[in-house]
Order: C-alpha cells, then sequence, then structure tokens
C-alpha cells in the first residue's frame, strides 16, 4: 500500500449521522413531536455556529449550548440538559455506512486508522463501542479536546504527534466535507480523499488527491496503491 496511515473524517465518512432522527429521539423525552419545520428551525441557528467553530471564532461548548438556546426558553430546561439528550440519541442513530465495516476489515494490517473529527467528545468513544470499533482506531483526534478544528492545522499537527511524525506521503486524509477535511489535509501537506457519495459538484478552488463515490471503490483504490 501507498499509505501507511489512513485518517478519517466520522460523521457522514464513517457513521450515518442523522441528526433529525437524533433530534426527534432526543425531545420524545420533553413530549415534544420534534418536526420538520422545527429541523429547519434549528438548523437555521446550528449551521451559522458550525461555522464559526471551524473558523476557531467560537468553542465546543459554545456551540453545544447555543444552538439549543431557543428550546431551552420554550421547555424551561437548561441548554446543557438538551445537548447532552441529543448526543446521548445520537449514539444509537449513529451506525456505520454501508462498506464501512468492510472497508476497515479489509485496512486492517495493512496500515493504521485513526479518525479525526469536528464532532463532540461525548458521542465518539461511545458509538465506537456501540458498534465493535473501539479497538479498529489507534487515535481519535477530537476537536473538542485538541482545542481546535478542521481545516485548522493544528488537530493534524496533534495527529501528527500521536502517530510519531510519520513522513507526510505516507498519509492519507479521507472525509465528506470539502472545507473541512479535503482543505485541511491540503494545508498540512498530506495526500486527501474526497468520499463524495452524492456525485456533488467541486465548487472550491483546491481538489484532493482523488475522489471515490463508495467505500467499495476506497477500498479498491487503497489496496491497490
Amino acid at each position: 500500500m501507498q499509505y501507511d496511515w489512513i485518517l478519517f473524517d466520522a460523521d457522514e465518512t464513517l457513521f450515518h449521522f442523522n441528526a433529525f432522527e437524533g433530534l426527534k429521539a432526543a425531545f420524545i423525552e420533553f413530549d415534544v413531536d420534534f418536526s420538520k419545520t422545527d429541523y429547519e428551525e434549528y438548523q437555521a441557528l446550528n449551521k451559522p455556529l458550525w461555522v464559526q467553530y471551524q473558523n476557531n471564532e467560537i468553542d465546543a461548548e459554545t456551540l453545544k449550548n447555543r444552538r439549543f438556546s431557543v428550546w431551552a426558553k420554550r421547555l424551561n430546561v437548561s441548554e446543557v440538559t438538551l445537548n447532552a439528550a441529543f448526543l446521548q440519541a445520537m449514539t444509537k442513530v449513529c451506525i456505520p455506512l454501508d462498506g464501512v465495516l468492510d472497508l476497515l476489515s479489509s485496512l486492517q494490517g495493512k496500515a493504521k486508522l485513526a479518525i479525526i473529527t469536528n464532532g463532540f467528545t461525548d458521542l465518539q468513544q461511545s458509538r465506537l463501542e456501540r458498534n465493535g470499533l473501539q479497538h479498529t482506531f489507534e487515535f481519535l483526534a477530537i476537536s473538542e479536546q485538541v482545542g481546535v478544528a478542521k481545516p485548522n492545522k493544528g488537530i493534524f499537527e496533534f495527529a501528527f504527534e500521536k502517530m510519531g511524525h510519520p513522513m507526510k506521503s505516507k498519509v492519507l486524509m479521507v472525509g465528506d466535507t470539502l472545507k473541512s477535511d479535503v482543505l485541511g489535509g491540503i494545508n498540512f501537506g498530506i495526500d486527501t480523499c474526497w468520499y463524495n457519495p452524492h456525485s456533488l459538484s467541486n465548487t472550491e478552488d483546491f481538489t484532493a488527491t482523488f475522489e471515490v463515490s463508495s467505500h467499495d471503490e476506497l477500498k479498491h483504490v487503497l489496496i491497490q496503491a
């Protein structure tokens, strides 16, 4: 194989991340039938916060809590309580995407695997354990713990410390998001793979080293490389 290390994004690269289903499940605890309209309202607040987070303008705690500020007032509960209920619900919703288990199994013994995610600590280890993947990855680099999010070089520097400073030519970053996964990898000087299952157009002024539309395609590219 060309690569000794493969760094994976988590949400929508390895795991389904159906936030609507997670929110519906979480709000049942508060006797709320969470609707699509409610979800659109939530996302109108949530999405700009994620942009601020990835730009290092706000920290993880601010994001986690501020996105539930409207519902906290409506239900007269704390933002922390709502966020905890949501992350707990997501551990049950976040199952591996089709082809992921076969991909990870095929890479065992051929390359070392790790995760670099802008997600939150509460969710990461629990869903790995729930899906029997707790021993698959050498480490998790979680933006909440590191203090910076992809595409910031800092989270990649943290990962390289964990890896023991391998040759950058031997490291690949795989992710579904151009502006965080691919740009982050490019800025750090490593090869990147854009996992693009929906055949989206690249409107950015940069491109990944290669692009795949399925985990089976990625498996064949990596094993042959």
